[in-house]
């Protein structure tokens, strides 16, 4: 289940909390680092977030992705145009391994390896929601998936036994892996991540336009301005390529974020005191009800056995359901029954609704069966 050998391909905030997550396992894996930045690698290696570390093409050129590579998982911890143009070079190169990325778009990510890698190679598209307006290596650390949603979204072809040996191991970094198709993922993420930075982003522009010459109001800007608006901090560049990756679906949201503003904006101006409030307070109601982090009650793990075909798309159905009824799979095994068939082994926290999603397998053709954890013997 584990992973012998890693490469990290860019070695920043995500891909160093990465490597360093891994190397405070009990058994850690050699972990190597691939980056441009000769100042990063050398923090890395100091840090002992990594093992060893090179350039792009001397890590390209000593071998690192060819069909002998040494490493058995590459982490493209890049932005996703950078993962598609290293996914090209993992194709050319011959690379075997299992492949996963970080970057928060999918669609593209997911499209390139499809068109690039080998078959033998099997590619997990990721993205760990976990991050902070700081960038660079020296803001990495190892519990930065400690708790943390972290997205897979395989596919119709997603190999079954590299889904089953990556979600295992980023459960063992301390992340709470869940399953989202890459279409959904990418509508979801620009309602809940890259809206919220462009509005940001816009509050700051807002204030420093009103700010006066020398900047007064800025001065005056206390906690929940800064609070708010924490995360315009974070790197433009970085920020540019998420918006174009994602253009259409960010477009879409903002465009409601002005019908919501608008709708609000109508309220404000004829002094209705009780659709503001109504407003107000239903937004108040969701917020405090998100949790700080959600733990799930281990006596209410639910084990749902499912008489599965080993053939693509099997995975993507299954984990594509668990993701559709709110549940998540706090483990997952693959009993080989024969060459053809088996069964999938999922063990369900007490999030989601269950019976939803056994209709929903059941409606699909599958037959599964779920008992209480805690029940067996």
């Amino acid at each position: 289940m584990r992973f012998g050998a890693i490469c990290v391909v860019g070695v920043g905030l995500i891909g160093g909390s990465f490597a360093a997550a891994c190397k405070r396992l009990e058994t850690p894996p050699h972990v190597a680092g691939v980056d441009p930045d000769g100042d990063a690698l050398s923090f890395a290696r100091d840090a002992g977030f990594i093992d060893e570390g090179a350039g792009p093409q001397a890590a390209i050129d000593a071998g690192w992705f060819g069909a002998s590579s040494p490493f058995d998982l590459v982490v493209l911890a890049t932005p996703a145009a950078t993962s598609v143009e290293w996914l090209g070079q993992l194709g050319d190169s011959g690379f075997a391994g299992v492949v996963t990325d970080v970057a928060s778009t999918k669609q593209a990510v997911i499209k390139a390896a499809e068109e690039n890698l080998a078959s033998a190679a099997a590619f997990i598209g990721g993205h760990p929601m976990a991050g902070s307006e700081a960038s660079g290596v020296a803001a990495a650390r190892a519990d930065l998936f400690d708790g943390a949603y972290y997205v897979l979204a395989p596919t119709h072809n997603t190999d079954m036994d590299a889904y089953r040996r990556l979600h295992s191991f980023l459960g063992k970094l301390g992340a709470r892996v869940i399953s989202v198709d890459a279409h959904d993922h990418d509508e979801a993420v620009a309602i809940i991540s890259h809206v919220p930075h462009v509005t940001a982003s816009a509050l700051v522009d807002l204030a420093k336009a009103h700010a006066g010459q020398g900047d007064e109001l800025l001065r005056l800007a206390a906690g929940g301005f800064k609070d708010t608006t924490r995360i315009a901090a974070g790197s433009p560049d970085l920020w540019t390529g998420i918006c174009l990756d994602n253009a259409d679906a960010l477009a879409e949201g903002l465009d409601e974020l002005c019908g919501v503003l608008g709708r609000f904006a109508s309220m404000v101006r004829e002094r209705d005191a009780d659709a503001v409030r109504g407003w107000l307070a239903h937004a108040a109601d969701v917020r405090r009800a998100l949790p700080a982090q959600w733990v799930p009650a281990t006596e209410r793990l639910t084990e749902m056995v499912i008489p599965v075909l080993d053939r693509p798309g099997v995975v993507s159905e299954v984990t594509s359901a668990v993701g559709r009824a709110g549940c998540n799979i706090e483990a997952i095994e693959i009993d080989h029954q024969s060459e053809d068939s088996a069964l999938l082994v999922l063990v369900l926290t007490d999030e989601g609704d269950i019976d939803r999603l056994v209709e929903d397998l059941t409606a699909r053709g599958y037959q599964p069966r779920t008992r209480p954890l805690d029940q067996m013997e």
